[in-house]
């Protein structure tokens, strides 16, 4: 299937302008994708140029999971010395854009499976820096749908497509009404439980979390696109219990499912998955920091009514909820993390442990719709429960 001019048009607009704020001749902006993926990025590229700004095109190899800094070839032939070994120019080429759009979308999401638990560590570790230079800048990620992508799914290429464009092409802006009801509950939220169940132990779960520390996030469109949640980072500390995630996502063309997750003091000491189970532990093991959890949000788009394996899509799921292992989230501590003084209140968390710090952050998801592992959402004593494809009080 085909994407029409106008529906690029639309899409790259919606990128540019609502969700990076609009693009000004002191903007430089990094374009990043694959080659399958120029459609869009050149309507990007056009744009941006009109716009008086500069466009930084970087095209990344379809062996190379999101223009890491190593691909998949450096991952299973280089050795620990090669890998140390970052280009000068690719820290400076981090650095100098003002703005950042990602274009999702692989010739080949299988590149990187089957590399060795410790390969997929070292090359995360390497580039968690250049990842972090993104998340300081202003940041959007869409996914361009590709034939690999619809098999990953099993569904037809033109299936994919329909889909995709039609959420990527509606005014994300609605989502933020029902986004703004649960925030003040966020707000002045100490603590979370969220309750699943065990499928094959036929028991629930419950797992707590601090949110005294924390803030609400709305995302509507503003970081991913489509987009669709409420999302913060606990106190990393604070984590203890048991969670089930039921949902499918899929990492480096590897799928993982089924994951049992058990907490103590905050760290991850027992994991399970029925799915992926060597992914995930490469995952788990990366580092100390990817034994805690950097995140829990509610997916809140209900336009989203297939669930797709890619975590772009399954965690906005209307009436999900996923938590992600590894990397916290600066602004989901402080409302302005770059100012002198949200600079020093991330420095006094992180020293605490409360925010976390990890090569990983990993989103696994748990479905509270009907038929799914979830039962109950408590905030502070208030339930939450999902309600025509958006969460609501009970």
């Amino acid at each position: 299937m085909t994407i029409r001019h106008e529906q690029l048009e639309t899409w790259a607009g919606i990128l540019l302008d609502h969700s990076l704020g609009g693009i000004d001749p002191s903007d430089r902006v990094m374009i990043k994708g694959e080659h399958i993926c120029w459609p869009l990025m050149e309507v990007l590229e056009r744009r941006v140029i009109e716009a008086g700004a500069v466009p930084d095109v970087y095209l990344i190899p379809p062996n190379n999971e999101r223009g890491r800094v190593w691909s998949a070839a450096m991952g299973r032939l280089g050795t620990p010395v090669q890998l140390e070994n970052v280009p000068r120019w690719h820290r400076a080429r981090y650095e100098s854009m003002t703005k950042y759009v990602e274009v999702l979308g692989a010739e080949s999401p299988s590149a990187y499976m089957g590399l060795a638990s410790e390969r997929l560590q070292a090359l995360a570790a390497a580039d968690r820096p250049f990842a972090d230079l993104r998340l300081s800048k202003r940041w959007v990620i869409t996914l361009f749908p590709t034939p690999a992508f619809a098999a990953l799914e099993g569904l037809e290429a033109a299936e994919l497509t329909e889909f995709i464009v039609r959420a990527s092409t509606t005014d994300p802006r609605v989502l933020r009404v029902a986004e703004e009801r649960l925030a003040p509950l966020f707000e002045r939220g100490s603590e979370i439980e969220v309750v699943t169940m065990h499928p094959r132990e036929h028991r629930e779960l419950h797992l707590v979390m601090d949110l005294s520390l924390s803030r609400p996030v709305l995302s509507y469109g503003l970081r991913n696109f489509p987009d669709g949640e409420i999302f913060t980072s606990p106190d990393a500390r604070s984590v203890e219990g048991e969670l089930f995630l039921d949902l499918p996502v899929n990492y480096g063309g590897d799928d993982i499912g089924g994951i049992y997750l058990r907490f103590v003091g905050g760290n991850i000491v027992e994991y399970s998955a029925e799915t992926g189970a060597d992914r995930l532990a490469a995952i788990v093991e990366t580092d100390q920091g990817s034994h805690r959890l950097g995140e829990v949000a509610l997916g809140m788009n209900p336009g989203l009514d297939r669930v797709l394996k890619h975590p772009l899509f399954v965690e906005k799921v209307g009436g999900t909820l996923h938590v992600a292992i590894g990397a916290s989230y600066d602004e989901g501590f402080v409302a302005d993390p770059g100012s002198d003084a949200g600079r020093q209140k991330v420095g006094e968390l992180e020293a605490l442990g409360a925010l976390n710090r990890s090569a990983q952050h990993v989103d696994l998801v748990a479905d509270f719709r009907s038929g799914g592992c979830g039962r109950r959402v408590i905030l502070d004593g208030v339930e939450l429960v999902p309600d025509g494809g958006v969460w609501v009080v009970r």
